[in-house]
């Protein structure tokens, strides 16, 4: 079967963590003329970034409303992660849940030759079985947080008793060679009960993962020892640089005429994105450490829920004492735009391993605050590899403004922390920047996606 004629549907999660790189992926499936459709929420699919005009032709949105819960339990106008507080994920994988029905009939009516699931849609599998179409799990994260978490046979029945929160602080014993990435004591007590916990779905994060990987025909990104499955990486699916008439257009917004002022490679970027939701106490503690720090610095911020105006957001004159070094955009920034810039050096993030691709994309230092999820993780990976340094946290999971601004000096302008900015600036030359290996990634996929279509097996 040629690429020209295959089809494959997208089902990601309905977090944008998980969303960008669904597309991604699509969009570097469609540039080898494999036609793909998207099925999220029309609020989702609005929220997207633009594909390139000429693959308008292979990637098809398809939006389904999410169906209606009590709006005590999932706000009418919710359909991210990122428009509900944690507590309420578990409504919102509920929700989802009730997707099963109309996607069935989508898919029933397009044919196509195959699936490619997220984590949490584990009713694919009922439909892959019952319309005879193969699966793919498609797992977002990196391949060291994917192998940590491990197969299916340590996520549901015996498998479970090998994975309380405690064997969550040290490496799985199914990595054979020396590594520190695995979660802290305060980490895993919050993580290993959201992934194994039962929630409102009736279904825990371990259980939906555990049906998939028992079902699909093929892995993207996942360590191959775990599974038995074949396994395909995909690379990084790093963004396409920025275009020049991209950069013309954001040259009227103040931050960039501020960045135009400033020296190369100097500035700070600090975000953390949407979907890392930092109380009071956590913004202004980054906050002091940044003024602290002395650096030119960006933040883009966004009103967290808990702020009825801007200017209960930041500490008493934070403003007034950093004016002219540094610059507070509160609300949706143009990240990539930012990055891409030449006045920025390095960024204090939350270790999202999309902003990692992103940051190293462009050579910059990583200065690593993570919260949530496989944020820990990544931060601990780029750690092991030389390429960033973490901000030492205390037991309990709290930081200090002090450990904040030494981190940001040692990774912008002390010299003991040029061995990190020239580990960079290599990534960025190197692996980060390869455009052609990672297409060759994408291209044996592409392949597999080809040759692989079949019936589904029994």
């Amino acid at each position: 079967m040629s690429k020209e004629e295959i089809h494959v549907v997208m089902l990601p999660w309905s977090a944008f963590g998980h969303l960008i790189p669904f597309l991604e992926l699509s969009i570097a499936l469609a540039k080898s003329g494999i036609h793909v459709s998207f099925i999220s929420t029309p609020k989702n699919i609005k929220k997207l970034p633009k594909i390139p005009p000429n693959l308008s032709t292979l990637i098809d949105f398809i939006p389904i409303p999410l169906p209606k819960l009590d709006p005590n339990l999932l706000p009418e106008s919710s359909e991210a992660t990122v428009d509900i507080p944690g507590e309420k994920i578990q409504y919102l994988k509920l929700a989802c849940d009730f997707l099963q029905k109309p996607v069935k009939k989508i898919l029933a009516e397009k044919s196509p030759n195959w699936i490619i699931v997220d984590f949490s849609h584990h009713w694919a599998v009922d439909i892959s079985r019952d319309l005879n179409i193969p699966i793919i799990l498609y797992y977002v994260f990196n391949g060291a947080a994917a192998v940590f978490f491990g197969a299916q046979q340590f996520l549901v029945g015996d498998g479970q008793k090998r994975l309380t929160p405690e064997s969550w602080t040290f490496p799985p014993k199914w990595v054979d060679f020396p590594s520190k990435v695995a979660f802290k004591k305060h980490e895993a007590d919050l993580m290993q009960p959201g992934v194994f916990g039962q929630n409102a779905s009736g279904m825990s994060d371990a259980s939906r993962l555990a049906k998939i990987l028992r079902s699909c025909k093929a892995i993207a990104i996942l360590h191959a020892k775990t599974t038995g499955k074949p396994v395909f990486p995909v690379g990084f699916l790093p963004p396409e640089k920025i275009r020049e008439e991209s950069k013309k257009t954001v040259k009227e917004v103040p931050i960039f005429q501020w960045l135009d002022e400033q020296n190369p490679s100097s500035v700070v970027f600090v975000g953390f994105g949407s979907e890392c939701k930092l109380n009071k106490e956590q913004i202004h503690e980054i906050a002091y450490g940044v003024e602290l720090s002395g650096l030119p610095f960006l933040w883009a911020l966004r009103k967290p829920d808990w702020a009825n105006d801007e200017s209960e957001i930041l500490p008493p004159d934070f403003l007034h004492r950093t004016a002219g070094r540094g610059v507070v955009h509160i609300g949706w920034a143009p990240q990539r735009e930012i990055l891409g810039h030449p006045s920025v050096g390095g960024s204090l993030f939350h270790a999202g391993w999309g902003s990692i691709i992103e940051t190293l994309q462009y050579g910059h230092c990583l200065v690593f605050l993570p919260f949530i999820i496989d944020q820990p993780l990544n931060a601990r990976l780029l750690v092991e590899k030389g390429l960033g340094i973490e901000v030492e946290k205390a037991e309990d999971g709290s930081f200090s403004r002090n450990e904040i601004a030494k981190s940001l000096r040692k990774a912008m302008v002390l010299e003991e922390g040029e061995e990190f900015r020239v580990r960079a600036r290599d990534a960025a030359n190197g692996i980060f920047g390869d455009e052609k290996l990672h297409d060759s990634y994408v291209q044996k996929f592409v392949e597999y996606l080809e040759n692989g279509v079949g019936q589904q097996e029994d």
